[in-house]
């Protein structure tokens, strides 16, 4: 359709100039004779014939030029100058849509790669013909590398290759892929066109990882709960047995041991409900200079009375500035671990807490010298429930949620928790905040 004008252009023009040539050559007849009006229609036929066979040399020249080089178009007279506005006409509208395809098209690319999940488009022999940034970390791919190869060669998890194989795609498959690091991956395949099928890829490693949390985290606080419960609940009993036998000092302190487990069950709510609220990510609601100095003294009065005389705790103050924060927050981090070190610290112990600044950073520092802990045991420390000595955490009253507060404190705060710790000889834990925090 596009060069049906140009050549019914091309003909009008011939049919037109043998009519003209043969004029002529009647006219030339009538006053010449027969030969001389053969001779000058041969010769103004070889002139028309020469120019347009030169315009369509200039045509076909044109045509083969590059679009991207531009060049300019033939001229010439009559006919032929309609003939090439009209063929240049169908060539600047046909690259315009091709210029608006591939616009279409590096859009569509641009936003496949925004996208937060792979896309891979495959052949029905499932040779790869395109995959996004997302699909190539997820399965550890390189377009340029692996285009036109067949993904089973690529990803060999046994699962994913049944599941291409067996194209029964109506639900999504979940599997682990360790390449080029473990993840887990839920894969949608959606068959389009007649041979081509669009595999759609979600990174749930971290879905995962929290629904795993969850279900310890269930379990865990099922189990601290259990033990107060199971130990109130058995006091109560025999309280009410033996109210008839018991005198009143045995009732007391039945009742007084589980006055204390259910304070141990209050003090896990409290610190649930402290974890819960910094583990919402939210920025910290009121922020204000906070004076660490002051604040650290009420630390110290805490830890005595949970100490009861029992340790001596000194305090060393060698900075005055005040810290811009959330003083609940920070006092709670702050006495989590003053206590922490009264509570694994034998009777007779020393605790020192200490507040400097040092270059770039200020710290906060509680050291002791009680029983230690262990090297295998300090990188799990921050961990929600976690005990190294799982008894002696509720001879001592301890939640096992105090230094994953103190974490989550630190973090709202741009600072780091540093723990140093020897069994036998003590252990030192730092606080640290960049000084830029400091006011005054």
């Amino acid at each position: 359709m596009a060069v049906t004008r140009p050549i019914s252009y091309i003909r009008v023009a011939v049919f037109t100039v043998l009519a003209l040539i043969g004029l002529v050559a009647v006219v030339v007849g009538v006053f010449f004779g027969a030969v001389p009006a053969l001779l000058t229609f041969s010769a103004l036929l070889l002139l028309a014939g020469v120019y347009h066979v030169g315009n369509l040399f200039k045509l076909v020249r044109w045509l083969r030029t590059p679009v991207d080089e531009a060049a300019p178009l033939p001229r010439a007279f009559g006919l032929w100058d309609n003939v090439f506005a009209e063929v240049n006409l169908r060539s600047r509208s046909a690259s315009t849509k091709q210029e608006r395809l591939s616009a279409a098209l590096e859009r569509f690319r641009e936003a496949s790669q925004a996208m937060p999940h792979g896309l891979m488009f495959l052949s029905n022999t499932h040779t790869i013909e395109w995959v996004n940034r997302q699909g190539e970390q997820q399965f550890g791919l390189d377009r340029a590398r692996d285009q036109g190869a067949p993904v089973t060669n690529i990803v060999r998890q046994p699962d994913f290759v049944r599941y291409l194989k067996e194209g029964n795609y109506e639900e999504p498959l979940t599997f682990t892929a360790g390449r080029p690091i473990s993840r887990t991956l839920m894969v949608h395949v959606v068959p389009f066109s007649e041979n081509m099928r669009l595999l759609m890829s979600e990174d749930i490693t971290q879905v995962e990882r929290v629904d795993a949390m969850r279900r310890d985290f269930v379990a865990n606080v099922s189990h601290e709960m259990r033990t107060p419960l199971t130990v109130v609940a058995g006091f109560l009993e025999t309280v009410i047995d033996g109210l008839d036998d018991l005198d009143k000092e045995d009732i007391r302190h039945y009742l007084n041991l589980a006055f204390e487990q259910a304070g141990r069950m209050q003090r896990l709510i409290q610190d649930l409900l402290t974890l819960s609220a910094l583990e919402t990510g939210e920025p910290i609601l009121h922020e204000e200079p906070v004076d660490v100095a002051m604040l650290l003294e009420e630390v110290c009065q805490e830890a005595e009375l949970v100490s009861s005389g029992r340790h001596k705790i000194e305090l060393d103050c060698g900075s005055h500035a005040r810290l811009l924060g959330n003083a609940k927050e920070l006092y709670s981090a702050f006495a989590n671990l003053a206590i922490n070190a009264v509570r694994y610290t034998p009777a007779g112990g020393h605790i020192r807490v200490g507040w400097h600044q040092r270059g770039a950073v200020v710290e906060y520092k509680v050291e002791d010298d009680g029983i230690g802990i262990a090297q295998e045991h300090i990188a799990r420390l921050t961990e929600r429930f976690y005990r190294v000595d799982r008894g002696r955490s509720r001879e001592t009253g301890g939640t096992g949620l105090g230094l994953a507060i103190v974490k989550h404190v630190l973090s709202r705060h741009q600072g780091e928790l540093l723990i140093d710790s020897e069994p036998g000889r003590g252990s030192r834990f730092t606080a640290s905040f960049p000084a830029r925090r400091l006011v005054g």
